[in-house]
């Protein structure tokens, strides 16, 4: 099967995954896929589940959303931040989401970044079960 090389970028990092045969990204418009041979393109994510394919392999991240550059045989992700499933603190997640609930629902501080870190908490607990 074809591959094409994956390179994850964050602000506090860089990780090369080497060939990668899908990608599978929570695209602002909704989930997208890239294999060999993708149509070169920039494509904004946002929060979600990140899976891809390697060596025959499934793995799935934790994103808050960033970008997806697709250029020739080469993808790479400019992402907020990221965390594989195997590196979720379950328990810190399941913690934030109710801080977060809590600060909501008796409307205490910005409720726009409450919603956001419910989203968080969910998506980090979902990706988490993996």
């Amino acid at each position: 099967m074809s591959s094409f090389q994956l390179e994850i970028v964050t602000p506090t990092k860089t990780v090369d995954q080497g060939e990668v045969t899908y990608l599978r990204c929570p695209g602002a418009d909704g989930l997208f896929g890239v294999m060999a041979g993708h149509t070169p393109g920039l494509f904004a994510l946002s929060a979600g589940e990140i899976k891809l394919t390697k060596e025959g392999k499934s793995h799935y991240f934790a994103t808050s959303g960033g970008f997806a550059e697709v250029i020739g045989e080469k993808v790479q992700l400019l992402l907020e931040t990221i965390e594989e499933s195997t590196e979720i603190d379950s328990d810190r997640a399941r913690e934030g989401l109710e801080r977060a609930t809590f600060r909501l629902s008796n409307g205490e501080g910005d409720l726009k970044r409450a919603r956001r870190a419910i989203a968080r908490a969910k998506n980090r607990l979902k990706v988490s079960g993996r």
